[in-house]
């Protein structure tokens, strides 16, 4: 189970945020006590789902005919929004009567509870979008100014929000990692099977028609069914188990740093390296006296050498008649 102690948003809001709306949905509907995904493939099997139910939200048949009305996205979102409002504790509460056996509801209680406000607060976001955009055209050019401003910025708000819950479908994976990929197949059949039902293509071919209603929830459940089998696999998480009852989970693998090259000292042409240690010592390592005319040996020509460098016999000697002499 995972605790959720911290702050909604881990403190990432600050008042400029919010004059970027999908800022603050990234930090609304995707908040710091929602795990974060254990492996970058499943990560990346979750970007895909997210795309494959955006085209499942939106219908590509609006696209093909060209005929996209804002009005009716507006009412497809409410439309969503009840039945994401039925049918997300729905499927919760059918897994939780399968995971009786291995813990209780007691164990889940602060996740759980945390998932159902978010998607509380997500379904208020929706209506209260489409308030503003309605009661925009009862009121003065000013008024509908001002409303139609804070309408697009809830707009942009619910829709990035949209593109984060569908990922981690209401921070249900805190729940149980496989709670995601479960609701999210059941959404897209849910929104498909209608459709199939009544006959209503929305206006294409019958091939066209059931290719684009059938591909995103097909395209989903494998996507879906692949990211469960992986999260099996690899970290023991079965979809049938009680989240308390699943083992500890392997923290992912770092990446480890490459070996350093081997040394090669600077100005070996060929590979060849230079004798090391003192090239004046004794090649047996004994010492022996330096030769009388070594540069550095104790000699007559040793810079150092402690005897005067000159002769103490005068270089002039003393003669009669030398002015010099004493």
């Amino acid at each position: 189970m995972i605790r959720t102690s911290r702050s909604w948003t881990g403190g990432t809001l600050t008042a400029r945020s919010f004059l970027k709306p999908h800022h603050v949905a990234r930090a609304v509907f995707h908040p710091s006590w929602i795990p974060q995904s254990l492996d970058p493939s499943v990560d990346q099997l979750k970007k895909i789902r997210v795309i494959a139910g955006a085209v499942a939200a939106l219908g590509v048949y609006s696209f093909v005919q060209g005929g996209f009305a804002f009005d009716e996205m507006l009412e497809n979102a409410v439309t969503a929004s009840v039945v994401l409002f039925f049918l997300t504790p729905f499927t919760v509460g059918v897994m939780l009567f399968v995971w009786r056996r291995g813990g209780t509801v007691r164990q889940l209680k602060e996740p759980l509870l945390n998932s159902l406000k978010l998607l509380l607060l997500f379904i208020g976001s929706v209506f209260a979008t489409v308030l503003l955009f309605t009661l925009g055209d009862t009121f003065g050019v000013l008024s509908k100014f001002v409303l139609s401003l804070a309408g697009l910025w809830m707009a942009v708000f619910v829709m990035a929000g949209a593109f984060r819950l569908t990922g981690n479908f209401f921070g249900t994976a805190a729940v149980h990692r496989c709670l995601p990929p479960l609701l999210a197949t059941v959404t897209t059949w849910l929104m498909a099977i209608p459709d199939l039902i009544t006959g209503d293509l929305h206006g294409l071919s019958l091939t066209l028609g059931i290719l684009f209603i059938l591909g995103a929830p097909v395209t989903v459940t494998a996507i879906s069914l692949l990211e469960t089998r992986r999260l099996k696999q690899r970290y023991g998480i079965r979809l049938a188990a009680h989240p308390a009852s699943l083992p500890p989970l392997r923290p992912p693998a770092q990446p480890t740093a490459p070996p350093p090259p081997p040394y090669t000292p600077p100005y070996t042409p060929n590979g060849f390296v230079p004798p090391q240690g003192n090239p004046y010592a004794h090649p047996h390592g004994a010492p022996h006296p330096p030769s009388p005319g070594a540069p550095y040996g104790p000699g007559p020509h040793h810079p150092y050498d402690p005897r005067p460098p000159y002769h103490p016999q005068p270089p002039y000697t003393t003669r009669p008649g030398n002015p010099y002499g004493g």
